[in-house]
């Protein structure tokens, strides 16, 4: 059972219809089969000239500045001509920027080590933690800005690193949380109604353990309006690419990781409410799935006193429930345990479709740019739970769009990386055709930690496996430089 997806069984169908309804460098570059530490990085002499170069740069030497740039550009060749003979082509990291990278030479320093590593795409944290990456002075959303340096009001990190990025010969992606606004953002008064909540009038920030994420509402306007803001100020700053995450409902610890009844469902805010309403089609439809989402459950008495309420109308109806009028012959207890199971998987869809439309409106937004835009998801996100449980996240991704890159978490824990095989095997079994598979992998060059095998032997797994894909991401950049990302962020 564990291993189906909430798109399996009476709930494909629901959802399918829903959709439709909604409308909704030089030679020192190594360039040799992907094997053991060989991944396009630089020899560390390579690395200590371009640092010594910047150092004097930054200082004032002209001449450094002048070789410095030279070598910047020869390494964005050999890196572009290393990277296509070497497996993988696209090679990614995850970055996140700080404060301090106002700093003359900071951004350039993260990029050099970037190249240095072999990597020719970064992916860049933009809107995370109630923050976004947007200058001061020029900051059209809710959200606080990463910067507030008094006097740095108008740099622009975001529209910086692109730049540097690109004449380093990266491809640079702007990476946002999607539904999970941030704990700062649920405490505005004005913003109490967007908050996503589930039957015991609980919204995120008690629910999930860290006390940090706030998940919105998908269905609410507000939410689409201000995250519209959001990425309509990014998307000024031409990014290559923009990946949304977080794009699911929050979840809990122990039982609270499983949705199995409808009052642990996130679809108790008022505007998911109405919507979840309006998907009846008659009055009994509506009125029962009222009693169902108010008391949590539905009896066979709830059945006789719509019927009485409604003599006119024979069976309830839904969106997706095709039932013929001589259902209505059928004995009251084969009607209850059919409406029973119906309305949950109703109530689940609407929340599963939520989601999905919201990735989509964001999709569309990115296209009118002609920007290229992907889903970060969990591989087992979707999954059912049981006979009728599903994981709380809701994070139906089997229906998201095949025109998005798909960029699952494989972050799964064992010795020889075979579960973080099976993870990426799950997605492509899935998956469209069509869809470019982008694996995210946690870890570290050269080092195995606890149980995650290092870089190398994931990586090396997941290409025996998947011969045919051609891209894969590493989470993080600060897990692999640790000190010197303590370093930026403290500004040493």
């Amino acid at each position: 059972m564990k291993g189906r997806s909430l798109s399996q069984k009476l709930i494909y169908p629901i959802i399918g219809l829903l959709i439709t309804l909604s409308n909704s460098i030089f030679p020192l570059f190594s360039i040799k089969t992907a094997t053991a530490s060989n991944y396009c990085q630089l020899s560390p002499q390579a690395i200590a000239q371009k640092e010594n170069l910047l150092e004097a740069a930054l200082k004032g030497d002209r001449q450094a500045q002048q070789t410095y740039q030279t070598l910047i550009q020869k390494h964005a060749l050999e890196l572009r001509r290393c990277r296509q003979q070497t497996w993988p082509q696209e090679q990614a990291i995850w970055l996140r920027l700080y404060p301090c990278d106002v700093r003359p030479g900071s951004i350039d320093a993260v990029l050099d080590r970037i190249v240095s590593k072999g990597y020719n795409t970064v992916y860049i944290e933009t809107f995370a933690n109630s923050q976004v990456l947007l200058p001061p002075a020029d900051n059209p959303t809710p959200w606080d800005t990463v910067v507030r340096t008094p006097g740095a009001e108008n740099v622009d990190l975001l529209d910086q690193i692109i730049k540097k990025g690109r004449e380093r010969g990266l491809k640079m992606y702007a990476w946002l949380f999607t539904l999970n606004f941030g704990y700062a953002y649920a405490q505005r008064s004005d913003r109490q109604q967007v908050l996503a909540r589930n039957g015991k009038g609980q919204d995120s920030t008690t629910y999930v353990h860290d006390q940090s994420q706030a998940f919105v509402d998908p269905y609410n306007r507000q939410a689409q309006t201000d995250y519209y803001r959001l990425l309509e100020a990014v998307l000024k700053r031409r990014p290559d690419g923009v990946l949304f995450d977080y794009v699911r409902y929050p979840r809990g610890t122990g039982t609270q990781s499983v949705a199995g009844k409808v009052k642990d469902l996130w679809i108790y805010s008022p505007a998911s409410l109405q919507t979840l309403y309006d998907r009846a089609t008659n009055n009994k439809g509506r009125d029962l799935i009222h009693r169902y989402v108010t008391k949590g459950y539905l009896t066979v008495n709830d059945i006789k006193e719509v019927d009485r309420l409604y003599s006119n109308e024979t069976v309830p109806l839904w969106q997706g429930r095709t039932i013929p009028d001589t259902a209505f012959n059928q004995p009251l207890n084969v009607r209850y345990q059919r409406i029973k199971d119906e309305i949950w998987y109703l109530v689940v869809a609407h929340a599963a479709q939520g989601v999905v439309n919201f990735v989509s409106f964001a999709e569309s937004i990115v296209k009118r740019y002609g920007i290229q835009s992907g889903a970060v998801f969990f591989p087992d996100g979707n999954r059912l739970v049981g006979e009728k449980g599903f994981d709380s996240r809701l994070q139906a991704w089997d229906q998201f769009s095949p025109s998005l890159e798909f960029h699952p978490m494989a972050y799964g824990l064992c010795k020889d990386a075979n579960c973080i095989v099976e993870q990426v095997k799950r997605v492509f079994k899935m998956a469209s055709s069509q869809t470019k598979i982008t694996p995210a992998i946690a870890g570290s060059w050269g080092k195995a930690e606890d149980n995650r095998p290092a870089l190398e032997t994931q990586m090396n797994a997941i290409r025996t496996a998947f011969p045919q894909l051609k891209s894969i991401s590493h989470f993080a950049f600060s897990w692999q430089e640790p000190e010197f990302n303590q370093t930026r962020r403290s500004c040493n």
